[in-house]
């Protein structure tokens, strides 16, 4: 599955809430988390760990200003 797919389909499951404070986001971020199942919750970690590895090999593919 392609990086446009992958958003794609993101954006589909994508949940949001506008919070009015620390405590309410803190709140309902352990609701969101809790309502899912251990799965659910380990592939989220896994694709978060995946886009990060992606970040870096970007960054160390980037050019930069040294010499």
């Amino acid at each position: 599955m392609s990086l446009e797919e992958r958003s794609q389909e993101r954006r589909k499951r994508m949940v949001a809430h506008v919070t009015t404070s620390f405590e309410d986001a803190e709140a309902w971020d352990l609701d969101f988390w809790q309502k899912m199942s251990p799965e659910e919750r380990l592939s989220a970690l896994v694709a978060i760990l995946r886009d990060v590895e992606l970040v870096e090999a970007a960054r160390d593919a980037a050019p930069t200003d040294e010499g």
